[in-house]
């Protein structure tokens, strides 16, 4: 009988799962998978004062999350972490970083950072819910 359970966290197994089958398909198809998260975390006297998340997969970069403590904000901190992911995936055979946000976060300060918007979704219910889709080529 075939069990279905959420699960909140994972662990390495199944980590390891989910790479090796993505790179297994991807193999098949003729196609590198590249599949590798990234965390780049700023810091101040020993303390987290920011981070920018996310993976990169196939000749993508997509950014996951992007979050500043309160009383670091409007310091370019923001910038900085972004111009350190695509620093460290620049000439390593990516095409494109790409991220979604929403009205109510950063869709301007991606813009400022050189993305595009390539789509958005409106959310007719709530404006602030409407979702942008960015790129930034190489």
């Amino acid at each position: 009988m075939i069990n279905i359970e959420y699960k909140k966290k994972i662990g390495k197994e199944l980590d390891n799962f989910i790479d090796r089958e993505f790179d297994k398909y991807a193999i098949q198809t003729g196609v590198t998978c590249n599949y590798q998260s990234f965390y780049f975390v700023a810091t101040e006297d020993n303390k987290v004062i920011g981070i920018i998340t996310g993976h990169t997969y196939y000749q993508e970069v997509h950014i996951s999350d992007l979050i500043i403590l309160e009383e670091y904000r409007k310091k370019h901190l923001g910038t900085k972490l972004v111009q350190a992911v695509e620093e460290y995936y620049k000439d390593k055979g990516f095409e494109n970083i790409n991220l979604t946000t929403y009205g109510f976060q950063a869709p301007e300060f991606y813009k400022k950072c050189g993305f595009q918007v390539e789509f958005i979704r409106e959310n007719k219910n709530n404006p602030k819910l409407t979702k942008y889709f960015l790129v930034k080529y190489y």
